[in-house]
């Protein structure tokens, strides 16, 4: 994972690796200005004597997790043919995890809870009306909050990067083709990105697993839920995914015969068919929000679809995360330095202004502290702790939540999954980076299935190439 790096003034120069930064600061030509992600600050050079490459950032929004990466524009030779190819040398790869449900819920429980309280009280005179109209393009909040913290990483990135353009995914699915496979006139659907939506599309809706017998990480095709034989059309409300073995054996029976033993899966079949893709129209909602607020930035912006980036992910074999479809975005023929580690963003907020923690009545049932800080640290500071003795000694590395007693708890992150450390005290804890709304952590569970999943994404690759018809369409699971 590349460094970024500022001169002695705050401008940004090209990223480093992480040897040449750890040279640097122990040769005293740099000090460390931020530490996650690792940004340094030369002490000794000026951006006018630097050479800047070109540097592209690209997005794949997403409803609950959005893939960023930033990467350097190049051009690559090709040994066989000699034709020139546009490639992508990536930098740097994040994840940034979006707590728009969190916000949604937390709206919901005040506006009952409000409501519960005023339904105990005198008449009071009808306030539904005193809010004013919403302004044009209005977002729900929990829809909002996606918008801006995606522009928060752009900003912080071009801070700390010479960012050149941006590339961003502006629509995941074509909800005209899903609706009418048999479109015709539409000039990318005759080209090699027919079936692509289609695909991606079923992939999210069923989970990326056979719906007859939950199979994961197999080659998974596109089966009928009422069989064309009998009448079923190509719609996407009637098409689900299957393995290889179950679509053999289910064949043109109805669903009905096929999971006559199975009543509870055949319910959730046909009720999953009908039901709409809530992520999928989350996207949709914030897309030009999105678009238009990157446009702001002043960069050149690159705009493409979903089935663009899934035809250039199956091409060049990469395997399935956030941050390599955001690598994937885009027109490009070749990436070179995908493998490495991913830098998870969650979104934590910068606590809460309430005060009183409510029953399900809505009525007080504690209060909280008025400080927000114990002893000098907050609650997200990361800090490091240095336990001597007890049962808790050793050196404890993460984001803190304190208490007023100065006993405060430490979590961190192994594979992804939080570890907790309780009951440290304040005094082995220095702060190393104050809270900033979000929690940090590499997810090295990613980087195992990525090796794991190489020679599958290979494979996939050449199914993906072939694009057969409509009942014979493969898609890697991956």
């Amino acid at each position: 994972m590349a460094v970024f790096v500022l001169d002695h003034q705050g401008r940004a120069l090209m990223p480093c690796t992480e040897k040449r930064a750890r040279l640097l600061l122990a040769r005293g030509r740099a000090r460390v200005h931020r530490l996650v992600p690792m940004v340094i600050r030369l002490t000794d050079r000026q951006i006018a004597s630097c050479d800047l490459q070109p540097l592209r950032l690209k997005l794949d929004p997403g409803s609950k997790t959005t893939g960023l990466a930033l990467v350097r524009d190049a051009e690559i030779i090709d040994q066989q043919t000699g034709e020139v190819q546009t490639a992508a040398v990536v930098l740097n790869l994040m994840e940034l995890i979006h707590r728009g449900r969190q916000i949604s819920e937390a709206l919901t429980a005040r506006r009952q809870m409000r409501r519960r309280r005023r339904g105990h009280l005198r008449y009071r005179t009808p306030r539904f009306l005193n809010r004013g109209n919403q302004k044009e393009g209005w977002l729900a909040p929990s829809l909002q909050h996606r918008v801006d913290t995606c522009m928060a990483w752009v900003r912080r990135i071009q801070r700390w990067a010479p960012i050149s353009a941006i590339s961003s995914e502006l629509v995941r699915f074509d909800m005209q083709a899903l609706q009418n496979p048999e479109i015709s006139g539409v000039e990318y659907q005759q080209g090699t990105l027919f079936g692509y939506e289609l695909r991606e599309y079923l992939l999210e809706k069923w989970g990326r697993q056979c719906a007859y017998c939950d199979a994961q990480d197999v080659l998974l095709q596109i089966e009928h839920i009422h069989p064309k034989a009998q009448g079923g059309s190509n719609r996407a409300s009637n098409l689900t995914l299957a393995c290889q073995r179950c679509n053999q054996k289910k064949a043109a029976r109805s669903i009905e015969d096929f999971l006559a033993k199975d009543p509870n899966r055949l319910a959730k079949i046909l009720a999953d068919a009908k039901k709409p893709l809530r992520d999928a129209a989350a996207v949709n909602a914030t897309r030009w929000a999105l678009a238009n607020a990157l446009k702001t930035t002043g960069l050149p912006v690159e705009l493409a679809s979903g089935g663009q980036t899934k035809f250039n992910r199956c091409t060049l074999g990469i395997p399935k995360t956030h941050a390599l479809d955001a690598a994937c975005v885009g027109k490009i023929q070749a990436i070179e330095n995908w493998q490495c580690p991913t830098l998870t963003l969650k979104a934590t907020g910068r606590g809460s202004y309430q005060r009183t923690r409510l029953n399900k009545f809505g009525f007080p049932r504690g209060y909280l502290m008025r400080r927000k800080r114990v002893h000098g640290f907050g609650t997200g500071d990361m800090v490091r702790a240095e336990v001597p003795s007890g049962l808790k000694a050793g050196i404890h590395i993460g984001r803190v939540a304190i208490r007023a007693s100065g006993s405060f708890n430490i979590q961190s992150y192994q594979d992804g999954q939080p570890v907790v450390v309780q009951g440290i005290s304040h005094k082995h804890c220095r702060v190393i980076q104050r809270a900033d709304g979000y929690g940090y952590f590499f997810n090295r569970a990613n980087n195992t299935r990525r090796e794991q999943a190489r020679p599958q994404a290979r494979n996939a690759a050449r199914s993906a190439l072939c694009l057969p018809g409509m009942n014979a369409e493969v898609s890697r699971a991956n």
